[in-house]
């Protein structure tokens, strides 16, 4: 093999044209890939805007070493909020009205750390029908029974 490319002349016309055309191809093949790629991507990809006064939720999972917001571990709350949304800083930053005790993080959020938040009236308990004792504590009465199971055990069922 040596001798038969020392024979042969290394730096060519030819070889220099060859390698062009290997590089071209290279490139191609690649931007196809990248293309694909960014097809697939593009699928799950939505673009969310939200206006000024919208209330939104906040994500705080990634913030579980630095601030912990009630409970520990996987029980602890994935959005806190919802907070109003006071000014669009650009296509993708929100500044949000968030309360004193949030004071030591930015207010300015990503778009991809919030979640717009729905009114449901459905959720929301009176606080009227709730009488509160003096230490605190209130008592819950039984409206309906919704389902009813049966256990067999051996001797006696339950």
């Amino acid at each position: 093999m040596w001798p038969k490319l020392g024979e042969r002349q290394v730096l060519g016309p030819e070889l220099v044209a060859d390698t062009e055309d290997k590089v071209k191809v290279i490139r191609n093949r690649l931007k196809e890939a990248v293309d694909r790629q960014k097809s697939y991507a593009d699928l799950k990809r939505k673009d969310i805007e939200y206006a000024v006064g919208d209330m939104v939720f906040l994500k705080v999972s990634p913030w579980k070493k630095i601030l912990r917001f009630g409970k520990k571990g996987k029980l602890s709350p994935r959005f806190i909020g919802p907070y109003r949304i006071l000014k669009r800083i650009g296509p993708m930053a929100y500044q949000l009205e968030l309360p004193p005790e949030l004071d030591r993080i930015h207010d300015v959020f990503h778009v991809s750390m919030l979640r717009r938040y729905r009114f449901d009236p459905t959720r929301i308990m009176l606080v009227v029908g709730i009488e509160v004792l003096s230490d605190l504590t209130f008592e819950e009465e039984l409206v309906q029974i919704l389902d009813r199971d049966v256990n067999v055990l051996r001797r006696k069922s339950v």
